[in-house]
C-alpha cells in the first residue's frame, strides 16, 4: 500500500527533529552503554519492575547480548499467529494493495489509517492469516475472514490506526479465534531506549517475515518511537514487539532518502518515480505509533462491550491464544480440532494424528473426524444398496465407468454415507420422472430476480449491480459433494444421462453417484491408515494426495488451486460439471485457450493443451458462461495472470459465449441451481448482455 505523501512528510519532520538525539543513542550503544544508563532512570525503573528484574542481574543481558530465553522464539511463533495481510479492494472488489494488520482482541483487528481510511475500503478488504511458507519451504493454507465494520470501526488520521471488527466464517479452515490476539498494555515502561525491537510483517504483500533483534529503539517522542529496522511498504499496519513480545508500537511509515533537491531515492541511489514501484525505495528511519497513546484513544470511544475485550482475560501478559499447544508449521489445523495420543487409549486405539479425531462406538463401527465426519463400520458384509432404477432409464456408455465397489475379505458399510446415497439416487428418480425444463415458469423466475437490476446501465455499473445481486441471493452455500447435488439433477441432460463436460461420452448417473460415493469411503479409510503410518505428512497434505489418487469424476471449471479450495467457491454449483476423471486430469488447472489450427498441442479426445494453455473439444459455450459467472460472483479470486487469467483471454470466453448459443440443459441447470443455492448466471438468462459487462472488474492483481 504506498504510502500518503503527507504521511511521509510528517514522518521525515519528526525523524529530522529526533536525528541529534539518535545519533547520540546510536554512539552511547557502540560504546557499549546499556539502555537502563541510556533512558532515563525513573523509565529504566518501570522497565526493571515490569520486568521483576533487580537492576545488577538484569543489565548484562538488556540490550547488550544476542542470549535470550528459549521460550522468547515459542512466544514468537505463537504472537505471530495473530498477524496477517490485509487485502485492500477498491469499489470494484479490484485488489489494489496490502498492508499488515493484527487482532488486538478477539474481535477486533488493528492497522494503519492509510491502510482502511474509512469504513466503506474495510466493508471491501480482507485480513488473510496464514500467508508465510512452512517447515518444508511451502506455503501454508492460508485462512481469510471478512472485516465488519458495521460491527465495529474507529480511524485516527492523527495517530494513523485504524481499528475494525473481524467477521467470523463457519466455513473457514480455522475458526477465527484460533490465530489469537496480541492484548494493547497501556502501560509505561515497556522498552527502554538502546533496547531491540521485534517486526512481523507482509511486506510488499509478501508472505509472513520477522525482523527480529536487529532493531534498535532510538527515538521516543510523545507519540511515536523511532527506530532502525528493515520494514518494507508492505509492513503498514505491523505489530513492533519488544523481546517479551509485547506490543510496543504500530509501524506505519518510514522516511525514505533523498538528494539535495528534495528527489527521493531508489535502491541504487538514483532519482526514484511511482513507476518503479515502492519496493525500489531507500528507507533511512522508520516510525511507530506507541501502543500506548492508541490504548488511550481508543478508551475514549469504544463501547464498553469491546472495551472489555481490550482491557480484560487475557490468558498471557503477552499474547492470548485458545490453547497452549504450539501451532503447527506443515499446513496442518491444530486448534477446535480433535488431537489424539499416541498408544492405547480406553477405546483400543488412538493415532497421533493432530486434526483428525478417531473414535471406536459401542457398535464397533469407526467415526472419523475430518472437515467431513464419516462412521465407517468394519466386520458387516455387504454392499452400498442398489437402489431400484426406472425400466426407462437409458443404458450406460462403457468408457471410463468404475466398476461397483467390491467385497473383499470383510465388506464396508458406512451407515451416513449410505443415507446420503440413496437420497441422491431417489432425487435422480424424481428429476427422471419430472418435466426436464418448464420454460414458462422460469421466465416468470428470472423476471422477478432481476427486478431491481437496471440492466441497461453502463458496463462498470452493470458489473457492480449484478455482483451484488449474485452474492446477495445466494443463500445456501453448499459444499462439494458432486454426488449430491451435481449428478442427480442440475447437470442431467434431456435423456436422463450425464454428458461429460470436454469429450460429450455418455454416462448413467446412477453409476456417477455410486462412484463417487465410494470414493469418500476409500478416501476415509485411506487417510486413517496414512495419519497412523505417516506421521510426517500433514492432514491437508494427506487430503491433497488422497485427492489427487482418488478423484470424482468432476470439474472445477475455475479450478480449485486458484482459490485455495475455498467455500463457497469449491461447492458453487454454478461452475461444477460432470466429466470423467481422463479428462479431468488432461486438463488440470491451465487456462482455456483457442488454438490455431497449425499449433502443435497434445489432443486427447478431451481437447487440446499445453503447459499453460487448454481448448476443450466440446463445452466451449458452458465452461465460458460459468467462467464469466464466476468473475462476477467472486472478484478478485481470478488474478491476472498466465497461470489463470489476462484480460486477453477474457476474449476467448467471450468469442466462445458468442459462437455457441445457450442450450436447454443450460436453461435447466440454471433453473435446478437457482433453486437450490438462489441465485441465477445472467449470461444464460440474458446472453446479449455480454458485451454490456465489464468482466475485467472481477480480475484481481497480479500477485
Amino acid at each position: 500500500m504506498l504510502i500518503p505523501t503527507d504521511v511521509l512528510d510528517d514522518t521525515a519532520r519528526r525523524v529530522a527533529q529526533s536525528e541529534a538525539a539518535r545519533k547520540r543513542v546510536l554512539g552511547a550503544l557502540r560504546k557499549g552503554e546499556s539502555p537502563l544508563n541510556i533512558d532515563s532512570p525513573d523509565r529504566a525503573r518501570m522497565r526493571l519492575s515490569r520486568l521483576h528484574q533487580d537492576a545488577p542481574g538484569f543489565e548484562r543481558l538488556l540490550g547488550k547480548s544476542n542470549f535470550v530465553e528459549a521460550c522468547v522464539l515459542e512466544r514468537a511463533v505463537v504472537v505471530s499467529r495473530a498477524v496477517g495481510r490485509v487485502t485492500i479492494r477498491n469499489a470494484h472488489r479490484r485488489v489494489i494493495g496490502w498492508g499488515t494488520g493484527f487482532m488486538i482482541s478477539r474481535s477486533l483487528l488493528m492497522t494503519n489509517n492509510h491502510v482502511l481510511e474509512s469504513a466503506a475500503v474495510a466493508s471491501r478488504s480482507q485480513i488473510e492469516f496464514n500467508y508465510q511458507t512452512g517447515l518444508d519451504g511451502k506455503l501454508l493454507p492460508p485462512v481469510t475472514f471478512e472485516l465488519d465494520p458495521g460491527a465495529f470501526f474507529f480511524t485516527d488520521r492523527s495517530l494513523d490506526f485504524t481499528v475494525v471488527a473481524v467477521r467470523p466464517d463457519p466455513t473457514a479452515r480455522e475458526p477465527l479465534e484460533a490465530f489469537g490476539f496480541c492484548p494493547l498494555k497501556p502501560e509505561l515502561g515497556k522498552v527502554l531506549i538502546g533496547e531491540h525491537l521485534n517486526v512481523v510483517q507482509h511486506p510488499n504483500g509478501e508472505p509472513k517475515q520477522v525482523a527480529i533483534r536487529e532493531n534498535t529503539l532510538t527515538a521516543l517522542l510523545d507519540d511515536f518511537l523511532h527506530y532502525e529496522t528493515d520494514t518494507a511498504p508492505g509492513s503498514s499496519g505491523s505489530p513492533v514487539f519488544n523481546d517479551q513480545w509485547e506490543v510496543v508500537a504500530l509501524h506505519h511509515s518510514g522516511v525514505p532518502a533523498r538528494d539535495e533537491n528534495g528527489n527521493y531515492l531508489n535502491l541504487d541511489g538514483e532519482p526514484w518515480d511511482d513507476r518503479q514501484g515502492e519496493q525500489r525505495l531507500k528507507w533511512i528511519a522508520n516510525e511507530g505509533v506507541r501502543i500506548s497513546r492508541i490504548f488511550q484513544r481508543l478508551m475514549t470511544v469504544a463501547p464498553d462491550h469491546f472495551k472489555h475485550e481490550l482491557t480484560g482475560d487475557t490468558s498471557s501478559p503477552v499474547f492470548s491464544m485458545p490453547s497452549s499447544k504450539p501451532p503447527k508449521l506443515d499446513g496442518t489445523p491444530t486448534v477446535g480440532l480433535t488431537a489424539l495420543s499416541v498408544g492405547p487409549t480406553a477405546s483400543g486405539i488412538g493415532p497421533s494424528t493432530p486434526g483428525v479425531g478417531l473414535t471406536v462406538e459401542n457398535d464397533g463401527s469407526t467415526t472419523i473426524t475430518l472437515p467431513v465426519s464419516l462412521n465407517i463400520q468394519v466386520g458387516a458384509a455387504g454392499l452400498l444398496p442398489t437402489v431400484p432404477r426406472s425400466p426407462a432409464a437409458p443404458r450406460v456408455h462403457p468408457a471410463s465407468v468404475v466398476a461397483p465397489v467390491q467385497p473383499s475379505g470383510a465388506g464396508v458399510s458406512a451407515p451416513g454415507v449410505v443415507a446420503a446415497m440413496a437420497e441422491a439416487l431417489a432425487e435422480l428418480e424424481r428429476a427422471r420422472e419430472a418435466p426436464y425444463y418448464d420454460s414458462t415458469e422460469d421466465v416468470l423466475d428470472r423476471d422477478a430476480y432481476y427486478e431491481g437490476v437496471d440492466l441497461a446501465a453502463n458496463p462498470e455499473q452493470l458489473y457492480e449491480a449484478l455482483h451484488e445481486l449474485l452474492a446477495s441471493t445466494h443463500h445456501t452455500k453448499l459444499r462439494y459433494k458432486p454426488a449430491e447435488h451435481v449428478y442427480p439433477l442440475v447437470d442431467l441432460q434431456p435423456n436422463g444421462m450425464l454428458r461429460s463436460i470436454y469429450s460429450w461420452k455418455e454416462f448413467d448417473p446412477e453409476h456417477f453417484i455410486r462412484e463417487d460415493f465410494r470414493v469418500e469411503l476409500e478416501r476415509a479409510a485411506r487417510l486413517q491408515e496414512m495419519m497412523m503410518l505417516e506421521s510426517s505428512r500433514g492432514l491437508e497434505e494427506c487430503i491433497d494426495l488422497l485427492e489427487a489418487l482418488l478423484p470424482y469424476n468432476c470439474e472445477h471449471v475455475v479450478p480449485q488451486s486458484w482459490f485455495s479450495k475455498k467455500e463457497p467457491m469449491r461447492g458453487d454449483l454454478h461452475h461444477l460439471f460432470a466429466c470423467e476423471v481422463e479428462c479431468n486430469s488432461f486438463r488440470g488447472n491451465i487456462p482455456y485457450w483457442d488454438f490455431p489450427d497449425f499449433e502443435e498441442a497434445e489432443r486427447k479426445d478431451c481437447g487440446k493443451r499445453l503447459a499453460t494453455k487448454f481448448e476443450p473439444t466440446n463445452g466451449k459455450g458452458e465452461v465460458a458462461r460459468a467462467v464469466l459467472y464466476f468473475l462476477l460472483r467472486y472478484p478478485g479470486e481470478i488474478n491476472a495472470t498466465e497461470q489463470e487469467y489476462q484480460e486477453d483471454r477474457l476474449r476467448i470466453l467471450v468469442s466462445w459465449h458468442k459462437a455457441h448459443p445457450v442450450t436447454e440443459h443450460e436453461r435447466h441447470r440454471n433453473r435446478a441451481i437457482f433453486r437450490k443455492q438462489g441465485n441465477r448466471n445472467p449470461l444464460i438468462d440474458f446472453p446479449d448482455l455480454v458485451d454490456e459487462i465489464d468482466f475485467s472488474q472481477g480480475l484481481g492483481l497480479p500477485p
